[in-house]
């Protein structure tokens, strides 16, 4: 089973930019969808963006569209969340895990989630 780990968040000035990463353990992130998802104060889990191990498609929630890119580094076995034009708005701990795409918008998280990253946009 694959264990995940994430990392790379700070605080970060509204406008600024942060690359978070997702390193796994345990076994090959190919045979993986992967998806990034963030909870903020008070709010609930929602999905960001999601990467096929099929055939690397990517998927965005549409507030970061535009801003937000995700890839992998096979050789790493990480994947990364870049993060451009950061928001207040963005604030929450982001966290990797293994997903199902169901639909071009809808990732369904799967396996145990882990510690997550904290990014805090403000000036």
């Amino acid at each position: 089973q694959v264990q995940l780990v994430e990392s790379g968040g700070g605080l970060v000035q509204p406008g600024g930019s942060l690359t978070l990463s997702c390193a796994a353990s345990g076994s090959s992130l190919t045979k993986y969808d992967i998806g990034w998802f963030r909870q903020a104060p008070g709010k609930e889990r929602e999905g960001i963006s999601c990467i096929s191990s099929s055939d690397g498609s990517t998927f965005y929630r549409d507030s970061v569209k535009g801003r937000f890119t995700i890839f992998r580094d096979d050789a790493k076995n990480t994947v990364y969340l870049q993060m451009n034009s950061l928001k207040p708005e963005d604030t929450a701990v982001y966290y990797c895990a293994t997903a199902t795409i169901v639909t071009r918008t809808i990732w369904i998280p799967f396996g145990s989630w882990g510690q997550g990253t904290q990014v805090t946009v403000s000036s």
